[in-house]
């Protein structure tokens, strides 16, 4: 990695794009030459560390792009501190925007992966930088579901609503624990009206994709599938989908097309959790074995 670059109050790495291409070519001219099963598994590994360097590198700089950018127009508003870098009055006590929307990213890099543990680090980060943010704490709240401390995020999306009763991913969210809790009429209330605020794209995709397990856990396959689908149209990339899909066809008792669905998924990125959790049902129920009723 090169020397870090400061930005506003946070310290920006810049990614070393040189050495993530040297890393891409040695793996190209090895995989060329390699035939031993186990080098290859090796290989694999090597790969999948690659791929998801480089996705972290572009995010960084897609951060630091939108630091720079700010940092520009503040110079045009004449915003600069004063020379000699004495700040001006009350300026230290500032809320650093700038810097938490990089731990922000690195927040929802981490979310993408599922790594709530990672993500909730750099969140926190996010929020000791600019206090009371609220797609930070969304976020947040986001980041402890998914290592199942519903309690702890669901506080967060409450202190998110009572600031913003508008903001969609917290709404989408308490629709989700919701659902987790059986609550089904408010989860459908909550994640219905995230998508009628149409004020965050995220948000819509995710409401989609948890109405459809609303509908799935009430065996109500058709509507399910209905709401997969339209959160695929929403968001191409978002491979749950086409595993949750799989899963409403094989209850529904649409073997082959259950099939087709997580050959679609595992087909548009093996890399992907949820890419290579299509592949491994895909190979599962050809071993004549079915998917989980319960993920």
């Amino acid at each position: 990695m090169t020397s870090p670059t400061p930005v506003s109050d946070v310290t920006v790495e810049a990614p070393d794009l040189a050495a993530l291409a040297a890393t891409e070519r040695d793996l190209r001219a090895r995989l060329a030459v390699t035939r031993d099963p186990a080098d290859r598994a090796r290989l694999k590994d090597e790969i999948v560390a690659l791929f998801r360097a480089v996705e972290s590198a572009e995010r960084e700089v897609a951060s630091l792009k939108d630091a720079v950018k700010a940092l520009a127009s503040q110079w045009r508003t004449g915003d600069a501190a004063p020379s000699g870098g004495m700040a001006r009055a009350g300026q230290s006590a500032r809320v650093d925007h700038l810097g938490a929307s990089t731990f922000v990213e690195k927040g929802w890099s981490r979310i993408a992966l599922g790594d709530g543990a990672a993500a909730e680090q750099a969140l926190l980060k996010a929020l000791a930088l600019a206090p009371g943010d609220s797609e930070a704490e969304a976020m947040l709240g986001w980041a402890l579901l998914l290592q199942g401390r519903d309690d702890e995020a669901l506080l967060r999306f409450h202190h998110v609503l009572l600031r913003d009763p508008q903001h969609a991913l917290a709404r989408a969210h308490v629709g989700f624990i919701c659902l987790r809790r059986k609550s089904y009429g408010e989860a459908i209330e909550h994640l219905s009206r995230a998508i009628r605020v149409d004020n965050d794209a995220k948000a819509s995709l995710y409401a989609h994709l948890y109405l459809g397990l609303v509908y799935f856990d009430r065996e109500m396959f058709d509507d399910a599938k209905l709401f997969f689908r339209k959160a695929l149209a929403l968001g191409p990339n978002l491979l749950q989908a086409w595993y949750e899909l799989g899963r409403a066809h094989w209850f529904a008792h649409e073997r082959e097309a259950a099939r087709t669905a997580w050959r679609e998924g595992a087909a548009a990125n093996t890399f992907n959790p949820w890419g290579k959790r299509c592949a491994e049902q895909l190979a599962a129920v050809d071993r004549g074995e079915g998917p989980p009723r319960e993920v």
